[in-house]
């Protein structure tokens, strides 16, 4: 090669890159435009490749035209002038099994959708981010000890904007509007690293460093991201380091062999979804996928990554039968190189951009998926609560005859609350495929259905763990979510389903602004029984409390149709209660029960605790107390 152009090849950052080490790997690989030498520089890894050209709309897609040269490291090296923004290619490999194959930049940053898969040209683009404000206090927060109510997106079924495809801009305009109204701190979008597939929702990615084309350029990302951090909301994305698709354009026998997938063929391929599996313990894989998500951070500035399907990563059997997959080195089936892969990725995210979360989708037993690595554990901050789903859900299906058999289904969910970080999700995966939507999901008539779902709502925001809902749930979308269509908002114009939304919007507003409800969600100090064992009315109390400011809420929850009065809880010190939310009254479309005076705690034992009230629990509801104790001279508060 040109002794002019060889001092412009960064032979550290390769070598960074092949010893699993890089963080920022795309400042090396892919297209990058040199000033110096007025040209654009191509860096590609495909060491066992017999040949690769550079190939697009500039040379007339001539594979002759633009030859690389292979250097060392396992990278192939060219420059090319007269290229711009926009501009489209794609690197023509002869793999060492002999194929010839138009393969997408895997470093690209700019990329076609859909049917189309020619790489972009990207030189950076040019946005002025105005998020500083923001940044500078996300680095000082604790995540812990903050609300988190998390509404999640998938961008192109949300909203048409004026009746238009939705774009980055617009949808980002829209939503900041409507979250800010809704009292939500975090929006995750469902993944847009590029795909091919609409169907596959962003789930079978081909452009780990290129937000989709569908919505808008990288500017237009970068927009997006900017104006929700401008109005005060968290931006999380889902990211998707379980798998990758078959395409022929995308990473598989990228170079005509197992590249960045597992090398033994049988441990490459994903028995249940037809596609590929990282190959966790190859340095290279780790630079790629590590550097992918310090993209997300630093380039686009946000706040989390939510880990896809971190249960298919961390078995070697997910999915398989005794006989069918390869015991790691000490003979069992879990994977110990991914286990080191998230590990790795979670300590290099969580030193080098202070502030941001990674949570993970995990729905095993799995333990200390959100413990330190030097401590054992996986180092995530928050895992999703699949148990908590699936056991609520499960059980406000039932009739409410049967449910008093099956209150464990309330209670169990407290017997490890504390053993790792949690998000209480109803994501999207809850309201597809048949499962019908959260509305539906509900036992008994339309307006039962309604009671239902605010009662379960209320449970949710005053239990232990940060919070999640899916677009739509939020005011009763009554069909399955279609990713095809934009929600049925026209809903809102009939009153259940504009109270449902009224509802969730209020009690966002209370617990954002209620230490209680947030400030200790990861001990027993912050929680506690009140009434825990009503198996025949089904229904529960707690109290959630934070000493950081003394606040007190009292949670009780009804899940029949059926009013109580004198329902007892149990107070650990005398105290008048005052009801703040009631999910049954008229204004949410309940029937109007309720507290309308403030409650004198008795010197009556109850359970353990020496004082008890007597509240009145409307049908199916969830309502929420603020207490105030009554102290004597020099008495603590609860602890």
């Amino acid at each position: 090669m040109d002794a002019a152009y060889a001092s412009f090849i960064p032979r550290d950052d390769i070598y960074l890159f092949n010893t699993g080490d890089a963080k920022k790997a795309w400042l090396c690989f892919g297209c990058r435009y040199i000033p110096e030498l007025g040209m654009h520089r191509f860096i590609v890894w495909a060491p066992n490749a017999q040949r690769v050209s550079l190939v697009g709309g500039f040379n007339g897609w001539d594979r002759d035209s633009n030859r690389m040269e292979k250097v060392e490291g396992g990278v192939w090296v060219c420059f090319a002038a007269g290229l711009k923004n926009g501009d489209l290619y794609k690197f023509c490999i002869t793999g060492a099994d002999g194929r010839q194959v138009l393969k997408a930049d895997p470093f690209a940053r700019f990329s076609q959708s859909g049917a189309e898969t020619a790489s972009i040209v990207w030189d950076g683009g040019s946005y002025s981010w105005g998020d500083g404000e923001y940044m500078g206090k996300r680095a000082q927060r604790d995540f812990m000890t903050e609300p988190m109510s998390i509404y999640e997106v998938h961008l192109g079924s949300w909203k048409n904007t004026e009746g238009k495809r939705p774009a980055y801009r617009e949808l980002a305009d829209a939503l900041c509007e409507y979250c800010v109204d809704m009292g939500y701190t975090h929006v995750e979008i469902m993944p847009v690293t590029e795909y091919p597939y609409d169907a596959s929702w962003g789930y079978q990615v081909t452009g780990y460093y290129a937000p989709t084309s569908r919505y808008g350029d990288p500017d237009d990302f970068s927009y997006f991201v900017d104006r929700l951090h401008r109005a005060g909301l968290g931006v999380i994305m889902d990211w998707v380091p379980a798998h990758f698709p078959r395409d022929e354009h995308g990473l598989m026998r990228f170079d005509g062999t197992a590249l960045f997938e597992c090398k033994e063929r049988r441990m490459a391929e994903h028995p249940e979804w037809g596609t590929m599996i990282f190959d966790y313990a190859a340095d290279q894989v780790q630079s790629f996928l590590i550097s992918s998500a310090c993209l997300f951070f630093e380039v686009y500035h946000i706040d989390g990554i939510r880990v896809d399907a971190v249960s298919s990563m961390l078995y070697l059997n997910y999915g398989r039968r005794d006989g069918e997959y390869t015991p790691n080195r000490n003979g069992g089936y879990v994977n110990l190189d991914a286990v080191d892969f998230l590990r790795k990725l979670n300590s290099t995210v969580l030193t080098e951009y202070p502030g941001v979360i990674t949570v993970a989708e995990e729905s095993t037993a799995f333990p200390l998926i959100t413990a330190p690595p030097d401590a054992g554990g996986l180092g995530f901050c928050f895992k999703w609560d699949m148990g908590f789903m699936h056991d609520t859900l499960d059980y406000m299906a039932l009739d409410p005859y049967f449910r008093s058999y099956n209150h464990d289904k309330l209670t169990f969910s407290m017997m490890y609350a504390f053993s790792e970080n949690y998000v209480l999700a109803y994501s999207h995966d809850e309201v597809v495929h048949g499962k019908r939507s959260m509305l539906d999901k509900m036992f008994g008539s339309y307006d039962q259905k309604f009671a239902s779902l605010r009662a379960l709502y209320g449970f949710q925001f005053g239990h232990p763990g940060k919070k999640l809902c899916f677009m739509g749930s939020e005011f009763g979308q009554f069909i399955e979510w279609n990713w095809k269509q934009e929600l049925d908002w026209m809903l809102l114009d009939y009153p259940r389903h504009a109270q449902m939304r009224e509802y969730y919007r209020e009690l966002n507003r209370l617990y954002v602004s209620t230490p209680a409800f947030y400030g200790v969600d990861k001990s027993w100090d912050g929680f506690r029984w009140l009434n825990v064992d009503d198996r025949e009315r089904s229904s529960v109390a707690f109290m959630r409390l934070s000493e950081k400011d003394g606040s007190y809420i009292v949670c009780a929850c009804n899940f029949t149709p059926v009013m109580y009065e004198n329902f007892v809880i149990g107070l650990p010190m005398a105290g008048t209660l005052k009801e703040i939310l009631n999910s049954d009254d008229e204004r949410f479309g309940g029937t109007g029960v309720s507290n309308r005076t403030a409650i004198r705690t008795k010197k009556i034992p109850f359970l353990d605790m020496e004082n008890s009230a007597q509240i009145t629990l409307p049908p199916m509801s969830a309502v929420m107390f603020r207490f105030k104790p009554r102290r004597k001279k020099n008495e603590k508060r609860i602890s």
